[in-house]
């Protein structure tokens, strides 16, 4: 796995390192070694899938609140995703920059997000899968989010937002305070 930093401080973008022959290819997706060589977190407490059957569904942006909050670890299985994640820690440098990239099975990429982190994607086929590995278990009591359109991050999303929940649509603008609620 090759590790590119992102522009916010402990998120990397991950490519796969592909070893190609007639059968396809075989690429480690996940390695604790490698992970912990960069201080990464390395915990895996729940894995999850995303079905998402319209190009233009937008799911985020989430995040869970202390002692709750996950590290992710990010890559779609099927279509493709617009992939964003939102810097929400006060005391970081780059608190409400936001990087995206577009993932999908083609280019092999994966993200790695950090705690503290909101996160969020938009499809961009029909019928795309997103898989996430996960830190912590999902705790309902902690799940918060913010606005995905909020002009506090100005997100390029690149297509129009089709499909989208009432509670994702109402997430409150941006603020410090956000986080700790």
């Amino acid at each position: 796995m090759q590790f590119k930093q992102t522009n916010l401080s402990g998120a990397y973008l991950i490519e796969l390192e592909r070893h190609s022959d007639e059968r396809g290819f075989f690429a480690r997706t996940f390695c604790r070694n490698e992970l912990s060589a960069l201080s990464l977190e390395t915990t895996v407490e729940q894995c999850s899938t995303s079905f998402n059957s319209r190009r233009g569904t937008l799911r985020g942006m989430h995040f869970q609140t202390e002692p709750h909050e996950e590290v992710k670890l990010v890559r779609c299985t099927r279509g493709s995703i617009f992939d964003v994640i939102i810097d929400l820690r006060p005391d970081s440098p780059t608190v409400g920059q936001h990087f995206a990239a577009t993932l999908s099975p083609d280019n092999g990429q994966q993200l790695y997000i950090p705690r503290g982190f909101a996160h969020g994607f938009l499809t961009l086929e029909d019928n795309t899968e997103v898989f996430y590995q996960i830190s912590n278990a999902y705790a309902p009591q902690a799940g918060r989010g913010v606005r995905w359109n909020d002009p506090a991050f100005s997100i390029p999303w690149p297509a129009e937002v089709l499909v989208i929940s009432e509670r994702d649509r109402a997430y409150p603008d941006f603020s410090v305070s956000v986080t700790s609620r």
